[in-house]
């Protein structure tokens, strides 16, 4: 059972896009309906998990996503459903876990880099801009966006209760979650939506053109008479 009840939501986008926010609106809510949780932040876990790893290349970051996507997995086997807060720019290691996780959902936290610099408390984009800090993704390393995320969310455009919603609904049409538990977190009937065709997918042939009529005989001429 425990390998039923358990799934990953792995949140990816540029820093201060809303990741760590949207992880724990998602965690309390899912608290409500008695599901054990994980947040795995990768702001908070780097003297745990990579210590000796500084994230400024990109092997490196694919080196941080590895790590919490295998840490996930565990989790996730055992029943824990687990929020993943990671910039994770580079796509090879996102399509990395999403292999290695069987029950995933890949959430693209999207947000204007124009915003994610007024948002910044910090000043590293600032900084980043004016050539203070190398590798900063999304301004000197290329952050490379989803193209199949099972969710996207836009934190310029939307508050956390909207985007919220947008995750549980893909909770529930993939049966992770159930009607019942998402009724007690939304206080409404929430229903599985139809799965979208697959791009690429062939469509009915369409019909052939008729053919034009073969223009009528000529009318035979009469033999004149001898």
């Amino acid at each position: 059972m425990a390998q039923e009840t358990g799934f990953t939501i792995w949140l990816t986008g540029m820093l201060g896009a809303g990741k760590t926010t949207l992880a724990g609106y998602i965690e309390a809510r899912l608290r409500q309906v008695g599901r054990k949780v994980e947040i795995l932040d990768e702001d908070d876990l780097q003297d745990d998990l990579w210590k000796e790893v500084e994230g400024g290349t990109k092997e490196e970051r694919i080196t941080i996503a590895r790590r919490l996507g295998f840490v996930a997995d565990a989790l996730t086997r055992n029943g824990v459903a687990t929020l993943v807060a990671c910039a994770s720019p580079d796509k090879q290691a996102r399509d990395e876990n999403r292999r290695r996780i069987q029950r995933y959902i890949e959430v693209y936290v999207d947000c204007p880099t124009d915003e994610l610099i007024k948002r910044d408390s910090t000043g590293k984009y600032k900084k980043a801009l004016a050539g203070e800090i190398p590798n900063f993704v999304g301004i000197t390393e290329p952050y490379q966006p989803p193209t199949s995320a099972e969710v996207t969310v836009h934190t310029n455009t939307e508050d956390v209760e909207a985007s919220g919603l947008k995750i549980f609904q893909s909770l529930l049409d993939l049966s992770f979650m159930t009607t019942e538990e998402l009724k007690v977190i939304t206080g409404t009937k929430m229903k599985p939506q139809p799965k979208a065709p697959k791009k690429g997918a062939k469509g009915a042939k369409p019909a052939k053109a008729a053919k034009p009529a073969k223009a009528a005989a000529k009318p035979a001429k009469k033999k004149g008479k001898k």
